[in-house]
């Protein structure tokens, strides 16, 4: 973990031209509502991914290679994060079955939720962690439960959960049964109801906000820069929308991400404790004394980690017979459902 060696006019500089970007992201979104063909995606994706991988570059370039490879690992870290709560996005339009045309829309207001929360939390963090580093213990402890937490989840109890909570903070609030284009508001014989749209855009919050609880500790683990912090989740966030429609097919074929994400959260969780014993400063452990055997992980070797976690993931996901065989079950469990779903709504409607 280092300090920053940028000087403030370059982060300035720099944080002003990423917010730039994604503000003609966003404006590129509000004046053309369509789904981008399969190249549009994937020459934006791979534009942002060309831009994070020469900012990291001149990172390293100004400041050295310590903080250039915190930029990397926090960078690929979140982007990994980012690519699950996008999986979650996924789920939240079928769900809902928002139009296509309009999903673009829904995500990038997913987006920019997910950076004003993650903002708060990045400067929430950083002035806990100045003055007081004991929280390396409670970051630490926090990230090994939700690596537990996630490799043991059932999805589908997830969903009905965070099904229960929209349910609850909408109970009282009047809404159409049908969309009304990208409205928020709408008339029905003569009474203003709320769309579907306003539901889907509380359910992507309520998202947005479990996944920047989980995210922030985890980078704090990799750098105490709040510059790299900050970058690093604007760059996992740019390019997620077009992201989303390239990576739509392949939600059942990555089965091994949960798994991967699992390891590098316990990973990062373990870097942290390591890092709060070695620096102790707590007087009821140890005589507020730092335990000298606690290794100090250095940030290129959690680099190579992430690294090598995220590769071994995909190849075993999308390259191997036991990766097609999950990949198989989960598409057809999925086929499942969806008909199970469809019998009971014709049941309904012949019913009625």
């Amino acid at each position: 973990m280092g300090t920053s060696g940028l000087t403030l006019q370059f982060e300035i500089i720099a944080l002003v031209a990423l917010c730039v970007v994604l503000l003609l992201d966003l404006l590129y979104v509000v004046k053309r509502p369509h789904e981008p063909s399969m190249k549009e995606a994937g020459l934006f994706v791979g534009f942002y991914i060309a831009l994070a991988i020469i900012f990291g570059g001149i990172v390293w370039w100004q400041a050295g290679s310590q903080l250039g490879q915190e930029f990397y690992a926090g960078w690929i870290t979140e982007y990994s994060l980012s690519i699950d709560n996008l999986f979650v996005f996924i789920i939240i339009m079928t769900r809902f079955a928002v139009p296509r045309k309009y999903q673009q829309e829904v995500l990038m207001f997913g987006i920019i939720i997910a950076l004003v929360l993650r903002a708060i939390f990045i400067i929430a963090g950083a002035a806990m962690i100045e003055h007081f580093s004991w929280v390396f213990y409670i970051f630490g402890a926090f990230l090994l439960w939700t690596a537990w937490h996630q490799l043991k989840d059932d999805d589908d109890e997830d969903k009905d959960s965070d099904s229960g909570i929209v349910k609850k903070l909408t109970s009282k609030m009047p809404f159409a049964k049908e969309y009304d284009g990208n409205k928020l508001r709408t008339v029905v014989d003569g009474k203003k109801l709320f769309t579907p749209m306003v539901m889907v855009f509380i359910t992507i919050g309520m998202t947005d906000l479990l996944f920047a609880v989980d995210s922030i500790p985890a980078i704090f683990g990799l750098t105490n820069s709040a510059f790299i912090v900050f970058t690093a989740n604007i760059f996992a966030l740019m390019g997620l929308r077009q992201l989303y429609f390239l990576l739509g097919g392949l939600m059942n074929r990555l089965v091994f991400l949960k798994h991967a994400l699992s390891f590098i959260l316990a990973f990062i969780g373990v870097k942290l404790v390591l890092h709060a014993l070695h620096t102790n400063e707590l007087p009821f452990v140890n005589g507020g004394e730092g335990f000298a055997w606690a290794p100090v992980i250095p940030t290129n070797v959690s680099l190579i980690v992430i690294l090598a976690t995220i590769v071994i993931a995909t190849v075993l996901s999308l390259w191997t017979p036991l990766g097609r065989n999950a990949a198989a079950k989960a598409e057809a469990a999925e086929a499942e459902k969806a008909a199970a779903k469809a019998s009971i709504e014709g049941e309904q409607e012949s019913g009625k």
